[in-house]
């Protein structure tokens, strides 16, 4: 089973996704990792390698083209991107949500991620301002190159969770396993 989980910044996409990987036994893949190191190999932030590619669609389409050479070549694996969903239709898609508070709040006071490709921001109203903005970059590139209106479109997905409330990592890990679980797409 390929899970693909899309989500808005600072939800916990990529935190979440790898304890879950780790609980699954499975492998697990950043596409926002890999699309932070394409932006430092070019010496930019990630807000100035989506802005280059509002006009530039290489910035998005390496990245993509990885998500779907990965889906023809391996199974079992927890990726984390926001089209990753789009680009492996035959996964299990998840949505993580989040508040835009929490979500900036977490962003900033975030010391375990590496975000040296990122703009920094003052404070957590700043970084607000920040995930706005790059949330809207991400819109118009995704609608730019695929077509795609709405990327947090609900039906979009198998599931939907929200992580505003923080209860910890292991809690959101145990609801999605017994989401699946109940589902019958785990043991």
């Amino acid at each position: 089973m390929i899970i693909t989980i899309c989500g808005l910044a600072g939800s916990g996409k990529s935190t979440i996704g790898k304890a879950l990987a780790k609980r699954l036994g499975y492998n697990y893949y950043d596409i926002g990792d890999l699309r932070k190191q394409m932006a430092k190999d070019r010496g930019m932030t990630l807000e100035e390698f989506n802005k280059l590619g509002e006009k530039e669609s290489f910035t998005d389409i390496e990245a993509d083209n990885f998500t779907k050479k990965l889906a023809k070549t391996e199974d079992n694996f927890v990726i984390q991107g926001r089209t990753a969903y789009y680009f492996i239709p035959k996964s299990f898609k998840m949505f993580f949500k989040v508040s835009p508070e929490v979500a900036a709040e977490r962003v900033f006071n975030d010391k375990d991620s590496d975000r040296s490709s990122e703009q920094v921001p003052k404070n957590v109203e700043d970084k607000k301002r920040l995930l706005v903005e790059r949330d809207a970059s991400d819109v118009l590139r995704y609608r730019k190159h695929y077509g795609i209106e709405n990327y947090q479109d609900p039906k979009n997905f198998d599931f939907i969770y929200d992580t505003s409330n923080d209860e910890g990592i292991e809690k959101h890990v145990d609801d999605i396993m017994n989401f699946l679980r109940s589902k019958k797409l785990v043991d």
